[in-house]
């Protein structure tokens, strides 16, 4: 009988760590449910080290740089789950997929991911030592798959959640792509302007020596500016993105500091309620998959909060585990937090009270991705006229301004 060193959730969502003696893992595990507990993490001890000296045979996972993409992720694990149902042992599942990928950053993983299992490690803590390629999502739905022996299944519902998630992410993406091109390629043309042509009509007006009318002596003045101010508009121009991006960055790497940008966003008109939508499916979608995985309610909730990637939500699910913790209601400190629709914590409510929460979690998912796909058709339908009135409204300034003083000097020669 080997021992096992544990940790598991208890009924009240408590971390719970022991040991355990069991012939296999498979074993340790049956006996850890048994006892009432989920159990997230599950060790031999001393037996991975050991497989892994004795078998002497550990390949190298070499080097690379950056993150798994998405697309790859969502791939291997609908392939995962198949050879799963198929009825494969795990280990010769990660080997076959390992065997088709292209050599990389995913090959290596898959490598390691199979190494270490051989030594003993369950698949969720194996996949937890390569936060490049599965986050801590991944990781519980996998541990939770093991500990109900419903991983195929579980693997399954991952691979639906991701391809949702990056579905919704690529609609927003596409969406703005065309306004930021057609921006960028006008601005380029009208600083162009500004910088080339307006200097030379500047010369021409001052051979002439005439009084300017103010739109014309507000263009020369934007001119120079943009060449010759302090410091030149033309770098703030160039440079300006990205000093904003590093404020950004600096913004939000405190809590306090992501919550004030973050509410901030949230009440732009227009941009507020896309951004206010694509928070409330998230998190909704990923609460409503990892209940479903069987994940407790509770570690469930830590999860979602530490991926919904806005603070403002992050605020609000803190008051929801604390609610929980202390045995009331998911729907009440959603409602004090005002951050969501009536309609969400009415769904919620409903969910709680009929035992279906993961359901009405997944529902409210679905309305409010459908209402993204409707907000981000309006936001695009939008901008289009506003671009262009804005752009005509420029170059029809500029036309204005420069032809004000050449009717003048026109004028003044046919006289």
């Amino acid at each position: 009988m080997a021992k096992f060193a544990y940790e598991a959730m208890n009924q009240a969502g408590q971390e719970v760590k022991d040991e355990i003696e069991a012939s296999s893992s498979e074993d340790a595990l049956a006996k850890i449910r048994n006892l009432g507990y989920f159990p997230t993490r599950i060790k031999e001890k001393g037996g991975s080290k050991g497989k892994a000296a004795a078998s002497g045979k550990k390949k190298g996972t070499g080097f690379s740089f950056g993150r798994v993409p998405t697309k790859q992720i969502t791939q291997i694990t609908r392939q995962l789950s198949t050879l799963q149902d198929a009825g494969l042992p795990i280990l010769r599942s990660l080997q076959i997929l390992e065997e088709q990928q292209k050599p990389g950053l995913l090959r290596n993983v898959m490598r390691a991911v199979s190494e270490d299992i051989e030594g003993g490690s369950t698949l969720s803590e194996a996949c937890a030592k390569h936060p490049k390629a599965f986050d801590r999502l991944y990781c519980k739905m996998v541990g939770a798959g093991e500990a109900g022996g419903v991983l195929d299944v579980i693997l399954q519902r991952l691979a639906d959640f991701m391809e949702s998630a990056e579905k919704l992410k690529k609609k927003i993406i596409s969406a703005m792509i065309y306004p930021a091109v057609v921006v960028t390629f006008a601005g380029g043309i009208v600083v162009g302007i500004m910088i080339v042509v307006i200097p030379k009509f500047k010369e021409i007006f001052l051979d002439f020596d005439v009084s300017l009318p103010p739109p014309t002596m507000l263009l020369l003045n934007t001119s120079d500016w943009l060449l010759h101010g302090t410091p030149p508009g033309l770098a703030i121009i160039l440079f300006g993105p990205f000093i904003a991006m590093g404020l950004m960055k600096l913004i939000r790497s405190s809590k306090t500091g992501s919550y004030i940008f973050d509410f901030t966003i949230m009440k732009v008109p227009v941009l507020g309620s896309l951004v206010q939508k694509s928070a409330v499916a998230r998190f909704t979608r990923t609460l409503g998959t990892l209940i479903n995985a069987g994940v407790p309610i509770l570690e469930a909730i830590n999860i979602t909060r530490d991926t919904s990637g806005n603070e403002v939500y992050v605020r609000a699910l803190t008051s929801v585990h604390d609610s929980i913790r202390e045995g009331e209601s998911f729907a009440a400190p959603l409602r004090s937090s005002k951050v969501v629709d009536g309609l969400v914590v009415n769904m919620i409510d409903v969910g709680e009270e009929t035992g279906d929460l993961d359901k009405m979690l997944l529902k409210i998912a679905d309305n409010y991705e459908e209402e993204m796909d409707t907000a981000v058709e309006s936001l695009v339908s939008l901008i289009e006229p506003i671009m262009v009135i804005v752009l005509g409204s420029i170059v029809g300034f500029i036309v204005i301004a420069l032809f004000m003083p050449l009717v003048s000097l026109i004028s003044a020669v046919s006289g």
